[in-house]
């Protein structure tokens, strides 16, 4: 059996899995339970799936780091609900999940997988450290195209992609990611940047949408690159470079904010996959009446255990 570690963007999945399940889904209490349902049934396929020995569930102890808004104030700023002084700004989420994700930790332990945040710091940066610093294999299992950045097919680093349901998984490799978006998973960054997201408030370059950003990068190699050949007018038309030219204060901070960290100092977990306990499986199904989801995923952890 070869060893390969399962990293999960955890709210990614948890969110996903929210807006999947239909919210009649209720245990005893009267608590909806579809993202937890969701999320089990979500890891049973994955672990069936891509045959992971170790499984770390990734989260956002921080959702929008202040060092992050600091560079760009607009990041995620849509999605506030309330700013806090001394810690994470509240993120908006719909009550019936707020009250789900207990459960869900609570799950998470009953299948011993570990999960690891870390202060300050997004689950993308923990995922990004992880991957990073791992000395198996890597799956990363997430919905946010930003950890794209992360592929590396001389490390064994993939992205299973959850973006088009979990249906239709996408894997990417280095090829995947060059045929989709024509730049290499190492220029992935500064594409982003370029392109921006409005789903994180991220503007982008006014003007500089996928095809011409990938074709700066095919010509330039890099974000540094691109930006020298602006100065020196050489190497773009007249109009990209005036864009680039006026996007330079943007350019000075953007990558910082986009580049995921890979040196967070993390806790060391026991991730290997081991059998759970069947009592325990049994009462968490029975407590939040999660039907067969629990045992499908119990069942296909053990099996790899």
């Amino acid at each position: 059996m070869t060893d390969r570690l399962m990293l999960l963007d955890t709210a990614s999945l948890y969110f996903r899995a929210f807006y999947g399940v239909p919210d009649t889904v209720k245990a005893p209490d009267g608590r909806p339970v579809n993202a937890v349902r969701g999320l089990l049934d979500m890891i049973a396929k994955l672990v069936s799936a891509y045959e992971p020995t170790h499984v770390i569930a990734c989260w956002d102890d921080d959702w929008r780091p202040q060092w992050r808004v600091d560079l760009i104030p607009s990041y995620k700023a849509h999605r506030v609900v309330e700013v806090v002084a001394a810690g994470p700004d509240v993120e908006e989420v719909p009550d019936p999940l707020e009250i789900q994700i207990p459960v869900i930790r609570q799950a998470l332990g009953v299948l011993r997988i570990p999960i690891v945040g870390a202060a300050e710091h997004e689950a993308d940066d923990v995922i990004g450290s992880l991957a990073s610093q791992s000395d198996i294999a890597v799956d990363v299992v997430t919905g946010d195209r930003d950890l794209f950045q992360l592929v590396d097919d001389a490390r064994g680093i993939r992205v299973i992609y959850t973006g088009r349901g979990m249906s239709n998984l996408e894997v990417l490799t280095d090829a995947a990611v060059t045929a989709k978006y024509a730049v290499l998973p190492t220029q992935y960054a500064d594409f982003a940047v370029m392109r921006g997201d409005a789903s994180d408030g991220l503007p982008g370059v006014a003007g500089v949408g996928e095809k011409t950003a990938a074709t700066l990068l095919a010509a330039h190699g890099d974000l540094a690159g691109i930006q020298a050949a602006a100065a020196a007018g050489e190497g773009m038309s007249v109009g990209v470079r005036t864009k680039i030219l006026a996007a330079a204060d943007y350019l000075a901070v953007a990558p910082t904010l986009v580049e995921v960290v890979r040196d967070l100092d993390l806790p060391s977990v026991d991730a290997r996959l081991t059998v759970p306990d069947e009592a325990e499986v049994s009462a968490l199904a029975s407590a939040w009446s999660l039907g067969s989801s629990a045992d499908r995923a119990a069942q296909a952890i053990s099996a790899r255990a």
